[in-house]
């Protein structure tokens, strides 16, 4: 049985791309197969249980320190009241949530000193800020004035969102994250009680889109790809697997793309373009809509090749050779950037969620791709991967006439190029010979003349005395009178 009677093509059942929970929303291999919602949840009662097992440790040390301390002193042991009482301060002093953001207390006059601290600071974030920051700005303020009072109140609580963030990089992403995701969750709470968008989802939806644009640019700088991740090495590691992956097929992945349609290559590009310029995007929500826009390409490449409509099946493997064409800078980081700070109804559900969950399936498969997922052999795949052989071409009696008429002159091409590039190779050969048989050349002549030079060194000989005039050595020169003139006279 021939390998092309026995490939199986890439299969993904669309009940894996759900959340594993069976909520119904989309899963994401970032968190582990939940959807947002439930991979909140999830992370909330493992830190929940974390917590509550290093209370228990402190507990336990702190009784064991004091008997030791006891029975080492002699004295009594101290009350674990008082230990209790401290840390329980300790516990409400760390823990802040983004409740606080919409707390009375933060709406009151700050302190003069925690004032002039925000005055200081302000100087040094307004010369950070790029001109597109300053756009989204001017934009979000015009966006709100339509809405007059709730507009100013969103955009107080926008800003000091943001400027409570400014004092937060020192907690990990995993909390930023989780801040961010409670004030989008605590602003949709909030529009959807306030009486002038009760009613409204599409409104709200728009309203919360340009908060995020707002929020997400300001803090691009400080939470895209951050020091204290691993995110930068994972960029570069999925990168050097796409690079070593290079020799990859549309027929290996069973992609069903004809790339020799002028218009299904034009789609092809497109959507290796849009998958790239992700990266140039600062706001989750428009690196989702790149995303968007290279999958819809990639539907219409695979329509036009099969003459009806695409099917999920057909997508999956596309997708992931448009991956593999396009390498995407730093794919990993962009991923990770949607999966925390985007809004998470956007990746639960809707279009956006589906591609975005199949490209996250996508880079998880180039990960863990193997000679069995392109039914190749273990020889044949290491020594494609090691750069040692690349895969065969397709013969010409293989093809079908026309086909094999351009193939034909393909090759011819190919052979004519190849040839040109000998004539090229052996003209440059010539040229560098001559260049230094000239060089060769030059010195072999000035060292001749050095040589005659020492031999018969040159004796020249100073010049002979000048001629001078009979009285030139008489000192009284300057007193004589000068010569007499001819004169004439007309008698």
């Amino acid at each position: 049985m021939s390998l092309k009677s026995e490939r199986r093509g890439i299969h993904v059942d669309q009940s894996e791309l759900l959340c594993k929970k069976g909520c119904g929303y989309y899963g994401n291999p970032a968190w582990q197969g939940f959807c947002s919602k439930c991979w909140r949840e999830e992370y909330s009662k493992a830190r929940q249980r974390q917590i509550q097992e290093d209370w228990e440790l402190a507990e336990r040390l702190q009784r064991e320190e004091e008997a030791a301390y006891a029975s080492s002193q002699g004295a009594p042991s101290l009350t674990f009241s008082k230990f209790e009482e401290k840390k329980t301060n300790e516990t409400k002093r760390k823990v802040q949530t983004v409740k606080k953001f919409f707390s009375p207390s933060s709406r009151a006059a700050p302190k003069k000193a925690d004032s002039q601290e925000v005055k200081a600071s302000s100087p040094s974030i307004n010369r950070q800020a790029s001109l597109e920051t300053e756009r989204v700005s001017k934009d979000f303020i015009d966006f709100l004035k339509g809405f007059r009072r709730p507009g100013q109140d969103i955009l107080k609580q926008c800003r000091g969102f943001i400027e409570a963030m400014q004092h937060k990089k020192e907690l990990n992403i995993e909390e930023q994250s989780e801040y961010v995701q409670d004030f989008y969750q605590n602003m949709v709470d909030r529009l959807q009680t306030h009486s002038s968008f009760k009613g409204s989802p599409e409104g709200i939806e728009k309203i919360m889109d340009q908060i995020e644009n707002y929020i997400m640019t300001r803090l691009y700088k400080t939470v895209f790809c951050p020091e204290t991740t691993d995110d930068e090495k994972k960029d570069l590691a999925v990168q050097k697997r796409i690079r070593a992956l290079h020799w990859v097929t549309l027929e290996m992945l069973c992609v069903p793309v004809n790339e020799e349609i002028h218009e299904v290559y034009e789609l092809v590009v497109r959507a290796i373009t849009a998958v790239i310029e992700m990266d140039s995007r600062r706001v989750p929500r428009e690196k989702l809509t790149c995303i968007t826009k290279c999958s819809k390409q990639i539907f219409n490449a695979i329509k036009i090749t099969k003459n009806e409509p695409a099917s999920a099946d057909d997508f999956l493997p596309t997708l992931i050779y448009i991956v593999l064409k396009a390498n995407p800078p730093r794919l990993q980081s962009n991923i990770q950037y949607i999966t925390r700070f985007c809004n998470p109804s956007r990746l639960m559900t809707g279009e956006d969620g589906y591609y975005f969950t199949n490209l996250c399936c996508a880079v998880a498969f180039i990960e863990k791709l193997d000679a069995q997922s392109l039914n190749l052999t273990e020889e044949d795949f290491d020594r494609y991967m090691s750069g040692q052989a690349s895969p065969k071409k397709h013969d010409c009696e293989e093809w079908s006439p026309e086909e094999c008429a351009g193939m034909k002159q393909m090759y011819k091409n190919l052979n004519l190029i190849s040839q040109l590039n000998e004539r090229q190779q052996r003209i440059i050969s010539t040229a560098k010979q001559l260049e230094k048989d000239l060089i060769d050349w030059s010195e072999g002549v000035t060292k001749e003349v050095e040589d005659i030079i020492e031999k018969y060194p040159l004796d020249i000989k100073p010049k002979g005395q000048s001629v001078v005039a009979i009285d030139s050595d008489n000192v009284e020169n300057d007193k004589l009178p000068p010569p007499i003139q001819p004169q004439m006279f007309l008698g």
